[in-house]
């Protein structure tokens, strides 16, 4: 007679479960079935590159280096992560050194911290070779549902297709703001406790708590219901 004991039965029903995991595996994406039918696609990022390149002159920046770099802390507020790098080209040209150390300048009077800004040669093949500004950003992915198998085919089963989500998955991905958001939640912004005062003040007075053009808005519906 085999007596099993508490820590018995929990070691058989964590091994039993890991065979039934691991008989299910191989038929989604990376050799593991998905849960549903409809999460065989799902929201994900991959790392990329943002990254403008300086032509180095005798006379300093230009306007439109000046409004590249502009548009470049604006993208890297809104998208990037990590620091932003500053390559300049070996070759211990004077002009191309000024001007790698002026565009941390503008990066700093421009609200990028000194301590995220980086500077460093590259071995570039003419020592007037350009100066390069950039930071690593994520993207999301967009899967190509064209090149699923049997995505336009006709099924003769109950089986949901292979390209099922695949199309929403890739919508969603083409139009997401901030793709930094799939892999981590957005900071919740402060509360509006001068309005929450206000309401509160008015409704211990006895007075009304909506907005003027609320209760405007709602005359004129009450004008028209009538």
């Amino acid at each position: 007679m085999t007596v099993r004991t508490p820590r018995t039965l929990a070691v058989l029903t964590v091994a039993a479960a890991a065979l039934a995991l691991s008989a299910c595996g191989g038929g989604g994406a990376g050799g593991v079935t998905p849960l549903t039918p409809i999460s065989q696609y799902y929201m994900q990022v991959e790392p990329g590159l943002d990254r403008i390149a300086l032509a180095v002159h005798d006379r300093g920046m230009s306007a439109n280096q000046s409004a590249a770099i502009d548009a470049l802390v604006q993208r890297y507020w809104a998208s990037g992560t990590g620091g932003v790098l500053i390559q300049a080209p070996g070759g211990g040209d004077a002009a191309a050194a000024d001007m790698a150390w002026s565009v941390k300048a503008a990066l700093t009077a421009r609200g990028v911290p000194e301590e995220r800004i980086r500077v460093e040669g590259y071995a570039a093949p003419d020592p007037r070779a350009p100066v390069l500004v950039g930071f690593d950003i994520v993207q999301a992915v967009i899967p190509n549902c064209a090149a699923v198998n049997g995505a336009g085919r006709p099924r003769y089963t109950n089986a949901p297709s292979p390209g099922l989500g695949c199309s929403v998955t890739a919508n969603m991905a083409a139009q997401i703001d901030d793709p930094r958001d799939i892999v981590r939640p957005r900071a919740m912004t402060p509360a509006d406790s001068g309005r929450a005062a206000v309401v509160f003040q008015n409704y211990r007075a006895g007075q009304p708590t909506s907005a003027p053009q609320d209760e405007l808005v709602s005359g004129r519906i009450a004008r028209a219901v009538e």
